[in-house]
């Protein structure tokens, strides 16, 4: 019996013990640094990359701290080293706190690190660290990382890990900035089917001349905006192939290429189109795709023929010539087919200047298009890269009007102006 009670005592004292034994390397939130982004910029010297850390102080605008603290929302540093890895250990011999990526929400790169052929060899580190998810964005800047990340100071929102997940997410659900993540990048550029986007952001701006083109036709810094504001501006996409960039493309360029990948998760977006009763004048236009696109694929004399089928949803926000849509069935026909004339042309411009200029897609056309063989084997031997160049693709446009606007009648401008 006494034995059976100290094998029973013995045996508590094990499970005890052993419900301990995670706890031993546990540390408090104010003992670890987390880092919320990540900038990479090119380094002189030949093996070494410039990394620069943003670090966020999680007392401001947190409720332990009463919402206001005399201490800056974060703390930069950038320093040379050999990948930024390795180059934690180096950052505390300034940063008293552990350094941890577990809060990484960004990794900026600079456009022209991006574009040596080595970069790939800096960003698959990110693959090779636990701490790093593969959900962290990929933002390529104009001008270098540090640079960015100095000059990018916001107005309303001074804790930089909630800035940069609304700037992000708002930007991706209205089509101005690809959905992608380093998960996409790893996965596209390994199955060496497709190209890659990336965010595209500067803080620098451009004097140029765009008034004649429409409200998204623009790159990030060619948007002219006055008052007292950040001077970051997140729109358009870096293009990469097999890993390196090649190109970007417009906002306007980034929703084309949003309308014809199923993959991507975008919301309705406002945007405008010429009149078609009165050219003096622009419509807005609230577009919603509601549904997934439709692809038949086919091969004439050895050429890849295939045909999109996108459907759209609009509602039409404004009436600047006054037609008063909501009662005129005839010019409603007119305005459908003046819009999907000006989307189908736009969509096959696109596409043409992704065959000729990029040599590939960046709408991930090979997702459905591999369906169409019987293996994975058949498709590599196709060479879907290669043959995209070549391939006809006949995009067509179904659109559903949904409302015209609460004001049902117009008055005339007669009875107005006398």
């Amino acid at each position: 019996m006494r034995q059976f009670k100290n094998l029973v005592e013995f045996s508590l004292l094990i499970i005890i013990v052993l419900s301990l034994t995670g706890c031993w390397d546990q540390k408090e939130l104010d003992q670890k640094a987390y880092v919320i982004g990540i900038g990479l910029d090119p380094h002189e010297a030949e093996g070494k990359v410039k990394v620069t850390y943003i670090i966020a102080n999680p007392e401001v605008g947190s409720q332990q701290s009463g919402g206001g603290t005399n201490e800056p929302p974060q703390e930069t540093i950038t320093l040379a080293a050999d990948d930024f890895i390795s180059s934690r250990n180096t950052a505390n011999t300034v940063i008293s706190k552990e350094i941890s990526y577990d809060l990484l929400r960004v990794i900026i790169v600079s456009e022209k690190l991006a574009k040596e052929s080595d970069f790939i060899r800096w960003i698959y580190s990110a693959a090779k660290d636990r701490e790093i998810k593969r959900s962290t964005k990929l933002i390529v800047t104009k001008e270098s990382a540090a640079k960015f990340i100095s000059n990018n100071k916001p107005k309303l929102e001074t804790r930089p890990h909630k800035y940069f997940e609304f700037m992000i997410d708002r930007g991706q659900q209205t089509g101005m900035i690809p959905n992608t993540d380093l998960n996409d990048f790893f996965r596209v550029t390994e199955s060496d089917a497709d190209l890659f986007l990336a965010i595209y952001a500067t803080t620098e701006k451009e004097e140029s001349d765009r008034s004649n083109m429409s409200d998204d036709d623009f790159l990030a810094g060619e948007i002219q905006v006055e008052g007292v504001t950040n001077d970051a501006q997140f729109i358009g996409s870096a293009v990469f192939k097999e890993g390196i960039m090649i190109g970007k493309i417009t906002g306007e360029e980034t929703r084309i290429s949003s309308l014809l990948d199923d993959t991507w998760d975008i919301g309705d977006f406002k945007t405008t189109f010429k009149d078609p009763f009165d050219e003096r004048f622009r419509i807005s236009a609230r577009i919603a795709k509601t549904r997934a696109n439709k692809f038949e694929f086919k091969q004439q004399s050895g050429r890849p023929v295939i045909d999109i089928k996108v459907p759209l949803y609009i509602e039409v926000l404004s009436d600047p010539s006054m037609i008063n849509y909501a009662k005129n069935k005839e010019k409603v026909n007119d305005l459908k087919k003046a819009m999907r004339t000006k989307i189908e042309d736009n969509i096959t411009k696109y596409i043409k200047y992704t065959q000729e200029e990029f040599k590939g897609d960046t709408f991930h056309l090979s997702i459905p298009i591999r369906t169409e063989f019987g293996t994975l084997g058949e498709f590599r031997d196709f060479d879907w890269m290669k043959s995209y160049s070549n391939a006809e693709v006949n995009v067509s446009v179904d659109i559903r009007f949904g409302e015209f606007g609460r004001q049902t009648k117009f008055p005339k401008l007669e009875e107005v102006r006398d």
